[in-house]
């Protein structure tokens, strides 16, 4: 099974239903993510493998208050962009001063990358 992205609309007058509606969301099997969505912050999106929709709504309605299912759709996966990468390229130098400066426990040689 594909994953896929529910989208529920709750009617949620208090923070104490909210918290309930998201703590409902969360318990159905299959669930891997539950975050609230849309510009009042009235939707809870759901994602996951194998979640039944009409299972979720039919639980938030009982529990929590009107409930509307808004959308049901296989989740937009991201691709990650690709930076090319160049090899790092170690150059050694030659310390100059260490000819005049043999006191010293540093390297005659040193790695710049």
């Amino acid at each position: 099974m594909a994953k896929q992205k529910i989208v529920v609309k709750v009617t949620m007058n208090s923070e104490k239903k909210s918290r309930k509606a998201m703590q409902i969301a969360v318990s159905i099997s299959g669930v891997e993510s539950a975050s609230f969505v849309g510009s009042e912050k009235d939707q809870i999106a759901v994602t996951g493998e194998g979640i039944d929709s009409v299972e979720l709504t039919t639980l938030l309605r009982k529990k929590v208050g009107h409930t509307d299912l808004v959308s049901v759709g296989p989740v937009e996966e991201k691709k990650p962009e690709q930076k090319e990468s160049k090899p790092v390229e170690a150059k050694m130098q030659i310390n100059p001063y260490d000819y005049y400066f043999n006191t010293h426990d540093v390297p005659y040689y040193y790695y710049v990358y």
